[in-house]
């Protein structure tokens, strides 16, 4: 399995990118967010793979970070969800976003992606809920430089790891999450507790 790719940057386009290393370039199909952080044809890279191998096609997919390859790898688990559904889910959104959009219950969120219907996407919001602030996702962001979600206990522990990925500290979460009444739904929880933040 190819864990990343380093090598010298000789082709984009809108839908990837190409990645000479050792002589051979390989083609990764990538996101808009891995794309504005690609310097010029002609610079190092350094991509973070996935390789997808089906009957009719073998694909390989590329990350600026391993929260988006996190990502990317949990949402292609969702039954529906294919390779080009989870690239317009995080062309639309960061891991960050993404994250607060399924700790929260926010399927619209995720509906802003084109090609993603509101079916699809309680079905992402619905499978993927107990892994945001699990091991995998958090295991993603952790070793991107990113935010652990931490696993919290009831309405309250969830509104609080969402607003950690959002940047806050725990101290700053908690402190607004703590404010307010745990018995409200999650995403109501969250919108009060950023209306809080906001006032600082």
């Amino acid at each position: 399995m190819l864990y990343s790719l380093r090598g010298t940057l000789v082709h984009r386009d809108m839908a990837g990118a190409a990645v000479e290393c050792g002589g051979v370039a390989y083609y990764c199909k990538t996101t808009v967010a891995t794309l504005a952080q690609l310097d010029q044809v002609g610079s190092e890279v350094l991509l973070y793979t996935y390789l997808q191998v089906r009957s009719e096609a073998i694909d390989l997919f590329g990350f600026a970070n391993l929260g988006e390859l996190s990502c990317f790898k949990m949402l292609t688990g969702v039954s529906g969800v294919g390779p080009k559904a989870a690239l317009s889910i995080l062309s639309s959104m960061t891991p960050e976003q993404f994250a607060l959009c399924v700790a929260s219950g926010d399927y619209k969120g995720i509906t802003a992606a084109p090609g993603v219907g509101p079916k699809l996407a309680q079905r992402i919001v619905l499978e993927l809920k107990d892994k945001v602030g699990g091991k995998e996702i958090a295991e993603g962001f952790s070793q991107s430089g990113g935010t652990v979600l931490p696993a919290g206990a009831g309405n309250a522990g969830e509104a609080m790891s969402a607003l950690m990925v959002l940047g806050y500290s725990q101290s700053e979460a908690a402190a607004a999450v703590g404010r307010l009444d745990p018995s409200l739904p999650v995403e109501e929880l969250i919108k009060a507790s950023l209306r809080e933040l906001a006032k600082r």
